[in-house]
């Protein structure tokens, strides 16, 4: 069994005695103390030891008032360290220069003579910090190690994607890709139904055949059954030459069907026949034809009301549905919205942090397309500079999406905000609206801060 590392505190200061009552303070409170007599042994013990967080000092010269070597230690520890938390030993005429460094990443600054419980609390606060970072950060490894892992193994056709749910969407879809089984991709429209379906077909046994894309919602009741079958010359008004249907252009390679619950009652019934023999007639024909075809389709209709509503068939749901491959929708994939904007802008422009922010909170009805729509209008708008969240210019529901998911953010919403803070859990908390109790309250229920 693993023994868990002591926390670890560096305390830097050049007076012996605040070190030593510090560390007696901390030992106290289950805290390994280390103690350092200026920078650059403070900075030598950090390239040596596992440290969760320093105390510094400000004043290491005789100089009491300029504070200029503990600006100097803040910037190296931060240089070297990014995520480490600093808090910071001043006196009060260093409390301005404090201030300043607060703005630039320390986590707090004390006044001396410190409040001994005032400290610890800051102290511990930083602590139960560190180990959420190191969590934060340990998982996210574990995710780019997954996705690595997905882009090794399968042919993704270059998709876009950070999130955990879209991992498990292309893990499962890899897996069946395989099978010459039909698969039912579902999911919201713009979420990227074809894609998968690319994919699907990109790691199958018939990769080397046609993909066709038929959408289903996009044509006429009357010519959806032409474009599927084909039809022969006179078979209908304006049918002045036989046409190959989507299924003959398929032959021996992958069908997609997308809307599929737009697909009129009869043609059911065809596609019904060709899943079950793989044969059929073109219209105006009693010609049968013959063909093998991986049939993929995809909806974001509720086929199970539609079968009691009497408008789809039964016996082809379940022909069509043998696996369900479904593709959240964007508000539950939130870290792939930043690589996706990254992706879309092509290094056109750059997003501030205030767009950025405005993309995390907007709810996305329209999904991956909206957002393509969103970051192509704004990198116009931008020209050379950074875009603004005017320039997005996303909906006034955007205000409301933003509430109601700070109200209860994700647990990528909060990694992120854990992130863009450098760890701060005050300065995180503030981003989602929360108080801080109430971020370290979600952080334990997804799993952020250790609980052994």
């Amino acid at each position: 069994m693993c023994r868990k590392r002591m926390r670890t505190v560096l305390i830097i200061d050049d007076n012996p005695a605040v070190g030593e009552a510090l560390s007696l303070l901390l030992s106290l409170h289950d805290v390994k103390p280390l103690s350092a007599l200026t920078p650059d042994e403070g900075l030598a013990m950090l390239e040596r030891q596992a440290v969760d967080v320093v105390i510094q000092d400000m004043n290491f010269t005789a100089d009491t008032t300029s504070g200029e070597e503990g600006v100097e230690l803040f910037r190296a520890i931060r240089q070297r360290h990014a995520d480490l938390p600093v808090i910071l030993l001043t006196a009060w005429t260093h409390l301005e220069t404090a201030v300043e460094l607060v703005k630039a990443g320390a986590a707090d600054y004390l006044a001396k003579p410190w409040d001994d419980s005032k400290l610890l609390a800051t102290v511990e606060n930083l602590l139960e910090l560190s180990e959420s970072t190191r969590e934060v950060n340990r998982n996210r490894q574990e995710r780019r190690k997954r996705r690595e892992a997905l882009q090794r193994k399968y042919d993704l056709d270059g998709l876009v994607f950070a999130s955990e749910a879209m991992a498990r969407t292309l893990d499962l879809a890899c897996q069946v890709a395989r099978s010459d089984v039909p698969v039912l991709i579902t999911g919201p429209n713009g979420a990227g139904k074809e894609r998968i379906a690319a994919i699907v077909h990109a790691n199958s046994a018939v990769r080397g055949g046609a993909f066709i894309a038929v959408n289903c919602g996009a044509l006429p009741g009357e010519l959806i059954e032409a474009e599927l079958f084909g039809a022969e010359a006179g078979a209908y008004t304006g049918a002045n030459k036989a046409r190959e249907g989507r299924f003959e252009l398929a032959d021996g390679g992958t069908l997609f069907l997308d809307e599929i619950g737009n697909l009129p009652l009869p043609g059911q019934m065809k596609l019904l026949r060709v899943l079950e023999t793989g044969q059929f007639e073109r219209l105006g024909s009693g010609r049968t034809r013959k063909v093998k075809v991986r049939v993929l389709s995809a909806t974001n209709a509720d086929l199970k009301a539609m079968i009691r509503a009497g408008t789809f068939r039964e016996d082809l749901y379940y022909r069509l549905n043998v696996i369900d491959v479904n593709l959240p929708p964007l508000s539950e994939r939130i870290d792939d919205i930043l690589p996706l904007a990254e992706h879309f802008l092509a290094g056109r422009a750059q997003l501030n942090d205030a767009a950025r922010e405005a993309l995390l909170t907007y709810s996305w009805p329209g999904n991956v397309r909206e957002l393509k729509n969103a970051i192509e209008r704004a990198a116009l708008l931008a020209g050379a500079g950074p875009i603004t969240p005017e320039q997005l210019n996303l909906p006034q529901q955007a205000g409301a999406a933003a509430v109601r998911n700070l109200d209860e953010p994700s647990r990528e919403l909060v990694e992120s905000a854990l992130h863009k803070a450098e760890g701060v859990v005050s300065r995180a908390a503030q981003s989602l609206g929360l108080s801080r109790q109430a971020l370290y309250r979600r952080m334990e229920r997804y799993g952020l801060i250790s609980q052994t």
